[in-house]
């Protein structure tokens, strides 16, 4: 048996057999010329292909947008487009006349040839492209040979899919019926596979890096999403433990299900808000059947990321209003474009920064692209005439930079009593705090804003120096450590003496432990992705407020956090046992 570590990004436990795919990239094909007699029927070879693409590609958007929302669907568009884009098929037939070379040796060589000129971009809209481009290129040279379209409809019932990475349009391809989890060597928490994963609802684990080395086909695994690991080869321990592990999160999703329409309050009589993290509209209903009380944290980023174009004003307000109605006059609470680092921008880029994660991303991203800005503030203020919202800015570091953001905001009122416009004149500002910086100087931000969100996934990294999508150092990167939770402890502090609003919106909140510390840390505000509402709303109403203030202050009295995890785990398990299925609070 062989286990291997990598980065959940969905949930759940399942048992299956390996299927290897390699089409990351389009297929290396050889040269083969054709005779010039035959370069007319090799043209029409082509066009039949472009033709079942497209016919593919439109199906493959209405599944898309009937299973993961109109939104999500919109990745596949830009591929649509292209391949009636003169741009594209033009170099592709050109090579097909003048060099006589097969259709698929043409797609291969023009496509990466397109892929590269959008790689060196300097518009990092073209730059987020690249791995459409490439994916168009392996569906056609694909369609073009057969073979793994051929092997891809032999897939036996309870398949796991096993690649080096994989694009958006491979893995809403899928048929659900047998495909059942998937497993990358490369991706993180924010890479398109994880994104469709998770609107899909498939176990996913992703930064395996040796995964495709090591599987073949037909090959036993086990997929554990909830740790982050996959098994191959199981042995019967390990399959009889993993079958336990999918029985107990079944019988545990039904619970706590049961239980959404209770109210959270701890057994002290402490109400805490639930509130749900989203990257679409189409996921505020799961927040609200999960017993969300609004959305905490609207990751707008992913408008851009979903688009084959920048967002316009006028689709960026339609989204927002969207959401504003889909709420039904429940809080919506807009984080500006968290775009760079670890984002899907920076990933697909062909020079990317030397050390992104310190580099031009978030409200620093913002502020070098004012007119982008200035479109999604105006964007946010016209959805606020529609309900209550409002808006933060991340990864803040500086009172210069929350004070510049918040000129731009006022900018965009004026430009709507220009146009009169209606909007909330009253709308609250805030920011993340996601940096130690901005922690210590909670104080003076306080003078500044009208609420607080701290990001435990940025705070966490930023405090220990841990990367928290590199699986290296995974073991690192725990937000019980004792100074993560002093950081956390003076943001709530300063916050109820300047009476002001604190919710943490990092996922780190959707453990049990986890939240037991922030409740006990002062915090009263929660917010998290949809799934993970129903149990922590069954922790919070297991919990005493007073004993949680003592753990916490325990925990952080601990030299390391591998003895403050110990302890909490242990006492948290023992307070609310109902909600673990089995596994470590970690």
């Amino acid at each position: 048996m062989r286990t291997i570590k990598g980065i959940p990004v969905s949930s759940g436990v399942v048992i299956g057999r390996v299927f290897v795919i390699d089409e990351g990239q389009p297929r290396r094909v050889v040269r083969r010329e054709v005779d010039p007699a035959d370069v007319p029927a090799e043209l029409e070879r082509f066009d039949l292909a472009r033709r079942a693409a497209i016919e593919e590609l439109n199906a493959l958007h209405k599944e898309a947008a009937d299973e993961m929302g109109e939104e999500a669907a919109k990745i596949f568009l830009f591929h649509i487009g292209a391949l009636s884009d003169k741009a594209v098929l033009g170099p592709i037939r050109r090579m097909i006349e003048q060099e006589r070379v097969a259709a698929e040796y043409a797609c291969t060589i023009s496509l990466r040839t397109l892929a590269e000129r959008f790689a060196n971009h300097p518009d990092s809209t073209f730059r987020t492209k690249v791995s459409d481009i490439t994916d168009l290129g392996a569906r056609l040279v694909g369609i073009l040979t057969g073979r793994e379209q051929q092997r891809l409809s032999h897939i036996e019932p309870n398949t796991v899919i096993v690649a080096r990475d994989l694009t958006p349009s491979q893995t809403a391809g899928f048929d659900r019926s047998k495909v059942i989890a998937i497993a990358t060597d490369f991706g993180g928490q924010t890479s398109h596979t994880a994104i469709v994963a998770r609107a899909l609802g498939l176990p996913a684990v992703v930064g395996l890096r040796e995964l495709t080395l090591h599987a073949r086909d037909g090959q036993a695994i086990v997929v554990d999403s909830e740790r982050g690991q996959v098994m191959l080869d199981p042995d019967e321990a390990t399959l009889a433990e993993a079958g336990r592990d999918a029985e107990r999160a079944k019988r545990s999703r039904i619970t706590l299900e049961e239980g959404v329409g209770l109210p959270a309050l701890t057994t002290d009589g402490v109400a805490i808000e639930l509130l749900g993290n989203i990257e679409f509209p189409t996921e505020i209903p799961a927040v609200l059947n999960g017993g969300g009380v609004g959305v905490g944290l609207y990751r707008t980023e992913f408008l851009y990321l979903t688009s084959d174009h920048e967002p316009t004003e006028e689709e960026q307000t339609r989204e927002y209003i969207d959401c504003v109605k889909r709420l039904g006059g429940l809080p919506l609470t807009i984080r500006t474009l968290d775009l760079g680092a670890d984002k899907y921008t920076q990933q697909r880029a062909e020079t990317p920064e030397r050390n992104p994660f310190l580099g031009l991303r978030s409200i620093r991203y913002s502020l070098r692209n004012t007119e982008m800005f200035r479109r999604q503030l105006r964007a946010i203020l016209r959805a606020s005439a529609h309900g209550p919202v409002r808006v933060m800015f991340p990864l803040v570091t500086n009172i210069a930079e929350f004070r510049r953001a918040k000129y731009f905001l006022h900018e965009s009122m004026e430009d709507l009593d220009e146009s009169k416009e209606a909007y909330d004149r009253e709308i609250s500002v805030g920011m993340m705090v996601e940096v130690p910086a901005a922690a210590l100087m909670a104080s003076s931000f306080a003078r500044e804003v009208d609420f607080f969100s701290i990001g435990t996934n940025d705070l966490v990294q930023y405090t220990l120096a841990v990367d928290r999508i590199n699986e290296q150092v995974a073991g690192l990167y725990t937000p019980v450590h004792p100074a993560v939770l002093k950081l956390i402890r003076d943001v709530s502090r300063v916050a109820a003496r300047a009476k002001l609003p604190v919710s943490c919106c990092g996922e780190s909140a959707s453990d049990p432990a986890f939240a037991a510390l922030l409740i006990g840390l002062g915090v009263r505000s929660l917010s998290v992705t949809a799934s993970s509402l129903p149990r922590l709303r069954m922790a919070v109403r297991g919990l005493d407020s007073k004993r949680c203030e003592r753990i916490a202050k325990r925990a952080m009295s601990f030299d390391s956090e591998t003895e403050t995890a110990a302890y909490v785990r242990d006492r948290i398990r023992k307070l609310v046992p109902e909600v673990f299925d089995g596994r470590s609070a970690e």
